[in-house]
């Protein structure tokens, strides 16, 4: 049987919930974005591709694909999701397109991967 669990204070601090509102009130783009970007990575074939971006500078669909061990039309699929968060940018070598990590983002990744 679930137990009934309800907050109980004795006295409401009115300027910490006035000021953590307006923390909310003033974060709300870095929050919005910072949610999109874990939303985003909360996919292990698109979490392992930032990973491996962030180990080997640049890949190529092919290469994910081999070391993945995915077919090529699933990464290309993960890979536009992130292109078009602006997480990993493309070069054309010829017939061949590799992917990078987008540097402005690089820290940001880092930070979020090191436990990894």
């Amino acid at each position: 049987m679930k137990e009934n669990i309800s907050c109980s204070r004795s006295k409401v601090d009115n300027n910490l919930i006035e000021d953590a509102k307006q923390e909310i009130i003033n974060s709300k783009s870095s929050i919005n974005l910072s949610s999109k970007y874990f939303a985003l990575l909360g996919n292990e074939v698109r979490l392992s591709i930032i990973y491996l971006l962030l180990q080997y500078k640049q890949l190529c669909v092919c290469d994910l694909s081999d070391i993945l061990n995915i077919n090529q039309s699933p990464i290309s699929q993960h890979l536009r999701k992130l292109k078009d968060a602006n997480l990993v940018k493309n070069e054309r070598d010829g017939m061949t397109i590799y992917y990078h990590i987008e540097e402005s983002i690089k820290p940001l990744l880092k930070t979020f991967l090191k436990q990894i």
